[in-house]
């Protein structure tokens, strides 16, 4: 899939693609909308609108039913026609039937070609279902590199535990990179297998280079990343060097950059991990200078504290409490809509911004 849509191709399928629906109450939209089409039964427009509202009321077999009547009229134009198989590919999604939901996509895509609308929806399509080359191959079709990256990074995954080739995985973590030099996901899985194979001196190399370009705002998704694994991985259970190997090499590294709150912060807590608490009270402390109000390194040196503080035993419980309470607060939030989550993300899973992902370093955020 070589070909490119132009930038000024725009959507017919779906003209107002990426607008927020408009605010009003459904139940009563759905009424009138009803009423018009009653009296106007070719108003093709409106039997589209009213099947949309269905969707989002969750009644799907009523869009559904709605969009192949529209379908099987004899002297549909093939723009409308169009349209009703890609909102009759959307219900199908909804309802979690995807098969019949690329059915009904390939229909609108053989009547259109290569709308926009269509091609993005084809490309999620394709991501939901697990078929991320195919997935990167649709957003390398709308020229957007940095989706189309991280899906080839999913593919190399994927490829790599089905057939145990990683080889095969690495030439596609090398496509995405070539792609979207700035792919956190890419770097992210690349330093995890030095991680995973004691490799030292690639693991050093990668994360200087990852840091280098990576864009500064999403440093810190690399490190939470790489944290995760190193915490989670068979090194930390079975070899203490490994967490120890990789926490020297994070803070050698990042001490020869800028200094950065976060980056710092990830310094502390890698050093924590593998008990070098001195050190990581001088990062915590280097934290703090840089960002006073920046709550998690003062959760951490809140606990680091505990044992030299004198306090009754109800005390030291109560405050344990918040102290738990405290590790759960969601630590990532989009950008774009406010979304908060524990864990990583690089697409939003309420807008599908990409790489909007930022720390969230005051509480109030």
């Amino acid at each position: 899939m070589k070909r490119k849509i132009k930038e000024q191709h725009s959507s017919i399928i779906y003209p107002h693609e990426g607008s927020p629906p408009p605010s009003q109450d459904t139940f009563a939209a759905i009424g009138e909308l009803s009423r018009v089409v009653r009296n106007n039964p070719d108003a093709v427009e409106i039997y589209l609108a009213l099947g949309n509202l269905y969707r989002s009321q969750g009644e799907l077999e009523r869009a559904i039913q709605l969009r192949t009547n529209l379908i099987a009229r004899p002297h549909l134009e093939p723009q409308f026609k169009a349209r009703a198989w890609f909102e009759l590919g959307l219900d199908y999604k909804r309802a979690g039937i995807l098969d019949r939901a690329q059915a009904a996509l390939e229909q609108a895509h053989a009547i259109t070609g290569d709308d926009p609308a269509l091609i993005k929806e084809m490309a999620r399509l394709a991501a939901d279902s697990n078929n991320f080359q195919i997935a990167s191959d649709y957003y390398e079709l709308l020229g957007q590199p940095l989706p189309q990256a991280h899906y080839l990074v999913r593919a190399s995954t994927q490829d790599e535990e089905k057939s145990r080739d990683s080889k095969a995985g690495y030439k596609l973590l090398e496509k995405a990179l070539k792609v979207y030099p700035g792919s956190v996901e890419a770097w992210l899985e690349i330093v995890s297998r030095d991680y995973q194979q004691e490799n030292w001196t690639n693991l050093r190399f990668d994360l200087k280079s990852a840091l280098k370009n990576v864009h500064v705002d999403l440093r810190f998704a690399l490190l939470e990343g790489l944290f995760q694994f190193v915490s989670t991985g068979p090194l930390s259970r079975d070899n203490e060097a490994g967490p120890s190997e990789c926490s020297s090499i994070v803070v050698n590294i990042v001490a020869e950059l800028e200094p950065d709150m976060l980056l710092c912060y990830y310094c502390a807590i890698f050093l924590k991990q593998c008990g070098k608490l001195d050190e990581c009270l001088e990062w915590l402390e280097k934290t703090l200078v840089l960002g006073q109000d920046f709550w998690p390194a003062r959760l951490e040196m809140l606990e680091l504290s505990l044992d030299d503080q004198v306090m009754t035993q109800s005390f030291r419980t109560q405050l344990m409490f918040f102290l738990r309470r405290a590790r759960h607060v969601k630590r990532f939030v989009c950008q774009r809509c406010g979304l908060k989550r524990e864990q990583l993300f690089f697409n939003c899973p309420r807008c599908y911004s990409w790489h909007s992902i930022s720390f969230r370093t005051q509480l109030g955020e």
